[in-house]
């Protein structure tokens, strides 16, 4: 395996560990789980507060909906596909940005 494609799996990894922590938080505290939803709730301060957190809990909440989806509507195999591979590519995304700000930061090597 290439340094390169270890580095893009490990940030896919990274990627969806973060949004499975920060969505699992937020169900926590909010005693409800978090979705898209929170964007429809008009202009407030805690709409725009959730942009910076759906951004990196995305993945975590589209795989959620496509395989809950998956059961109980009984979406297609090519509709989950997709969707899988968005929620990789946002993962991936995500993990290398936040892996870049844990090097700028000089918490890793």
């Amino acid at each position: 395996m290439t340094p390169e494609a270890l580095n893009t799996f490990f940030s896919i990894c990274i990627g969806f560990a973060l949004a499975g922590a920060l969505v699992n938080g937020y169900q926590a505290v909010a005693q409800r789980p978090a979705g898209f939803g929170l964007l429809q709730e008009g202009v407030a301060p805690k709409t725009f507060a959730a942009v910076p957190f759906l951004v990196f809990a995305a993945p975590f909440i589209i795989m959620r909906n496509t395989l809950r989806g998956m059961r109980v509507e009984s979406r297609r195999f090519e509709f989950v596909m997709m969707a899988t591979v968005i929620a990789g590519f946002w993962s991936m995304m995500s993990g290398t940005f936040f892996l870049m700000t844990l090097r700028a930061a000089g918490v890793l090597a």
